[in-house]
């Protein structure tokens, strides 16, 4: 999905050229799907972790290609602006431990790039938005030099062209306008990659579909953006307006954003999924094989221009197709954040697979309980307010909907999680600890959205705003290192 290209500009031929290699592409995958046992094999689970790297004072340090340089990791890579790295976690096996083994990984890698990021003068953060950005961290200035990211700035503004426009309410709601898409990277995420088999696709993907409200409202860690109070999660409406380039008309049809939870509840399988976001969306990096198509030269097909394709179209719930291991797929979980810990970022991987896998037998009983528009409305009001949202539920056998706390969904939802991971193999005591941190969250109401919020309130009442962002911020990182769970974090 990050890989680089070697152009900024490109013809009305590559884009011709580029479409007919998609029309092939999804022939090939037809096919591929079409094969007895084609991706079938253990499930597994990777991650990508987004992060910030900041200077003593807690202000963005434009270091990431140095940082790279330096440590010379083959899994660190660039991300949009020069403050933000990504690591791209190792996949494990789902029966060998793989919550822990990442837990753990994690907390490697995280050590060893601190001590590189500290030879720049650095620290590094693990959190969905950086409280102390202000408006001048964005920018040409901020671009990350690489060709990809240079020309999806390019292709971005060419096709909005005016301004991108932030509007997001709150207890102090925010309202600007940006020349271009660098504030997209004030959204750092910790992105779960779940491998499945084809033959269950539909259904596993429409679980975690109705399953991501509740991980994202346990797990929110935005609060805040340029000093304004917003959503828990402010990611989810920063980064779909950042990149949004449509001009709404109310008495006109719009195309669809390039950031959204998806059409509707998937009928058949993962080959829909990819034709829509074909069909739907038209490219934005025509970059294609300049050696001619690779559809047919044995073994997994590469599918590199449906691959490119999909990158440029951010669901929050993402398919993935990888010519890896004979070809397999997997689900992209977008929505969670960054951060607190890497206890609590595996704590939330943990609680929305299971979470999935719990419901998945059952999932095609509840889906005429709840249409497609009243998941995706559970999915904004989650992010919106956290854990003091309210979700309409599906229920077996309900007559109407109706709407629930999502403290009390989740209460209810916790034995299924828990059943979820039992079916994959995870041992009890692995499921044990992670579902206990999702646990404690609901108990003591504190995720690391409302601890940032709680924190701050108190420092406001005895310093400038400006001073209790930074001091709030100087609070997380050291909490963040200690690894303990923000539910017991004191305020």
């Amino acid at each position: 999905m990050g890989a680089d290209i070697d152009k900024v500009d490109f013809s009305q031929a590559d884009y011709v050229t580029f479409g007919h290699r998609l029309e092939q592409n999804l022939s090939a995958l037809h096919k591929a799907l079409a094969t007895p046992g084609f991706g079938v094999g253990p499930a597994s689970m990777g991650a990508e972790l987004e992060m910030y790297i900041v200077d003593a004072s807690g202000n963005p340090l434009y270091v990431n290609q140095e940082v790279l340089a330096q440590i010379n990791d083959p899994q660190l890579t660039l991300e949009l602006n020069r403050y933000n790295l990504e690591y791209n976690l190792s996949p494990y096996p789902m029966l060998d431990s793989p919550f822990h083994r990442t837990e753990q990984e994690i907390l490697e890698k995280l050590k060893a790039l601190r001590t590189v990021a500290a030879t720049h003068g650095g620290r590094v953060v693990p959190i969905g938005i950086l409280p102390t950005l202000t408006q001048s961290d964005f920018g040409s200035h901020c671009i990350t030099d690489r060709k990809r990211y240079h020309a999806l700035v390019s292709q971005l503004i060419k096709r909005r062209g005016s301004e991108f426009r932030i509007d997001i309410n709150g207890d102090d709601p925010l309202k600007l306008e940006m020349a271009d898409i660098t504030l997209e990277g004030a959204n750092t995420s910790f992105q779960i990659h779940y491998r499945l088999d084809p033959g269950n696709y539909a259904d596993s993907f429409n679980a975690i579909q109705l399953m991501t409200p509740l991980a994202l409202a346990i797990g929110a860690n935005s609060p805040t953006l340029f000093g304004h109070s917003l959503w828990h999660e402010t990611r989810i409406p920063l980064f779909k307006q950042s990149i949004d380039t449509r001009h709404i008309d109310r008495y006109s049809w719009n195309e669809p954003a390039r950031v959204n939870f998806g059409h509707g509840w998937v009928r058949h399988g993962a080959e829909e999924l990819f034709s829509e976001t074909v069909r739907i969306y038209s490219p934005l990096l025509p970059v294609y094989d300049q050696d001619g198509s690779e559809i047919d030269k044995g073994g997994a097909p590469s599918l590199a221009e449906l691959r490119m394709h999909q990158s440029t179209v951010w669901l929050w719930n993402r398919p993935v197709y990888d010519d890896a291991d004979g070809g397999h797929l997997r689900v992209e979980m977008r929505a969670l954040p960054a951060g607190p810990t890497a206890v609590d970022m595996v704590a939330n991987a943990a609680f929305l697979i299971g979470l999935a896998e719990g419901i998945r037998p059952r999932i095609n009983e509840l889906l005429p309980a709840l249409p497609f528009y009243m998941a995706e409305y559970n999915f904004y009001r989650a992010a919106q307010a956290g854990l003091d949202a309210k979700l309409i539920w599906p229920q077996l056998g309900q007559s109407g909907c109706a709407e629930q706390p999502v403290s009390t969904v989740i209460k209810n939802m916790l034995p299924c999680a828990r059943a979820g991971l039992k079916s994959l193999g995870i041992p009890d005591e692995e499921s044990g600890r992670y579902l206990s941190v999702i646990e404690n969250r609901l108990e003591r109401q504190q995720t690391g959205a409302i601890w940032q919020q709680k924190r701050l309130g108190q420092l406001k009442e005895r310093m400038s705003l400006d001073d209790a962002l930074h001091r709030m911020l100087d609070d997380f990182i050291v909490n963040s290192e200690s690894n303990v769970p923000v539910a017991e974090w004191s305020l």
